[in-house]
């Protein structure tokens, strides 16, 4: 017997209609999730004493700085809270959580930061992120850098 679709067996036309379903329901929704993690990042803080806090698929936008996804990170439960100082180029940050900067001089620790990998080259205000880039805050001496 020959159905609507051309098959003759209604075991094939079951399985095609619930393929055909499946794209035509399911589809935009897989595309749209994976569409949003695309436009995610992830902060990872490490207080140097063996804790590390890790806040994944904070939004992204074209223009956001570091200082931008920490402050998505304010919002979130369990998130993260900060202070800084200056704005723009001249931003630096003083403190996240209860973990103050120990200012300068040898053994004294301060906030670090790298993006994917790199260590950050100007003030964390100014460092603009792309789409899935992964912010790491270390704690740590100039000479653990």
């Amino acid at each position: 017997m020959t159905n609507w679709l051309g098959l003759r067996d209604s075991t094939r036309y079951i399985a095609r209609l619930a393929a055909v379903l499946l794209i035509l329901g399911g589809g935009p929704a897989i595309v749209s999730a994976t569409a949003a993690e695309e436009n995610t990042v992830r902060l990872t803080v490490d207080y140097g004493d063996g804790v590390a806090k890790t806040i994944s698929d904070l939004a992204w936008s074209k223009g956001n700085t570091v200082l931008d996804a920490m402050k998505a990170a304010t919002s979130r439960s369990h998130g993260i809270s900060f202070s800084y100082t200056g704005s723009g180029a001249s931003a630096a940050l003083t403190k996240i959580e209860d973990v103050q900067n120990q200012g300068g001089g040898a053994g004294k620790k301060n906030w670090q930061y790298w993006v994917n990998g790199a260590y950050g080259d100007r003030s964390f205000a100014a460092f603009e992120l792309q789409a899935q880039d992964q912010v790491l805050w270390r704690f740590a001496t100039e000479q653990e850098k």
